[in-house]
């Protein structure tokens, strides 16, 4: 076999080898056991899901999708449970969001699953957002993306000292999807705009002061709340909402500090305000200010397509309902996956940290 020829070769075996791999990573996707992934249980007075990949940061893949959204609908309509409660397994994560890595990967090796994990996922979206019984959700460590969409839409959130919220997509060629056209431009003044282009990240409380969270609770005491919850007898929404009131009110941590872009919201609402990325931009460069500045570097790092996108999204969101959000951002994704700046961002995270499981940097497995 000449040169040519055995290069030829092993092109073509590494391209078979890849693929290979991909399919396998799929196939383990699709088939493992639900209850590896995900924990669906009837506790006490309520239906408990607990996401259950700590190792992956709970990343939501399609197989968790599709075992979670049969189930809420089932707890809905069953008169023995009265409130629905989601969770990570861990300590680490409640949810780093969707595991985006094996949607680019597929999508690349023409194995198209993309449109089937957007659609259900956005679809348990919009059935927690409907969902007629008390939905609790307990955000304890890194909720990003995904993580964000199985729970911001929910009736109750609670947030700990050790949550991380951030919707980073911009970064990767992506937006931020799971509704988040429809609460970020909700939130107070601009803020919601300056989360989705920048990818800032809320930590603790903070989470409760923008909105994100309803409830703020010590994390040593989750355990305690989670067994009164259960503890209830035929609880009602105001029942539950006592319960979680009651902790909210007895949480001391970071009382006395103030919002940590409190300083900053003028500066927000001023800059962020612009019905362009171009005149953002220029706000920022005009402000001058060192935080103003910092925005600016942190906005030329993201992808001008996604940051284009993401400031219509939200423009367009704020007067839509969720379930036309969903409708939009639906669309949305698809076209994404058609394009560039997705696959490239993932590749170059990929390439920069040196791993595809970076999901504490919120990037690989996050987004959808």
């Amino acid at each position: 076999m000449g040169q040519l020829e055995f290069w030829r070769f092993m092109s073509r075996f590494n391209a078979f080898k890849r693929t290979n791999i991909i399919l396998h990573h799929l196939r383990m996707s699709k088939h493992t056991d639900a209850t590896e992934e995900v924990l669906l249980e009837k506790k006490g007075c309520a239906g408990v899901i607990t996401l259950n990949r700590p190792k992956s940061l709970n990343a939501l893949t399609l197989n968790m999708v599709q075992q979670i959204y049969p189930q809420l609908k089932k707890w809905e309509q069953d008169p023995e449970t009265f409130l629905i409660i989601i969770k990570g397994a861990g300590e680490k994560a409640f949810c780093a969001g969707g595991d985006i890595r094996a949607i680019s990967e597929a999508e690349n090796a023409n194995q198209k699953i993309a449109s089937v994990f957007f659609r259900d996922e956005y679809m348990l979206n919009n059935a927690i957002a409907s969902c007629q019984k008390p939905y609790v959700a307990l955000l304890h460590g890194i909720t990003m993306g995904g993580g964000v969409g199985v729970s911001v839409h929910g009736q109750f959130r609670v947030a700990t000292e050790k949550c991380v919220f951030a919707m980073p997509e911009t970064a990767i060629g992506l937006f931020p999807d799971v509704g988040g056209g429809y609460f970020l431009p909700r939130l107070q003044g601009k803020l919601g705009y300056f989360l989705a282009l920048t990818g800032f990240r809320l930590k603790g409380r903070d989470v409760y002061r923008a909105g994100i969270a309803t409830h703020f609770v010590d994390s040593e005491k989750l355990g305690m709340l989670e067994e009164d919850l259960l503890a209830l007898k035929s609880p009602s929404k105001e029942n539950v909402a006592a319960v979680l009131e009651n902790y909210h009110t007895e949480c001391k941590i970071d009382r006395d500090k103030s919002f940590i872009l409190e300083e900053h919201m003028d500066k927000i609402n001023s800059c962020f305000s612009a019905n362009t990325v171009e005149q953002i931009i220029q706000n920022l460069e005009q402000d001058g200010s060192s935080f103003a500045l910092e925005q600016l570097k942190v906005i030329n790092k993201m992808s001008p397509t996604s940051l284009k996108i993401t400031l219509r999204q939200l423009m367009e969101g704020s007067s839509k309902t969720l379930q036309e959000v969903l409708t939009m951002e639906y669309r949305l994704s698809q076209a994404c996956m058609r394009g560039h700046d997705f696959h490239e961002g993932i590749r170059a995270r990929k390439w920069q940290m040196g791993t595809y499981h970076f999901g504490e940097m919120g990037f690989v497995i996050i987004c959808c």
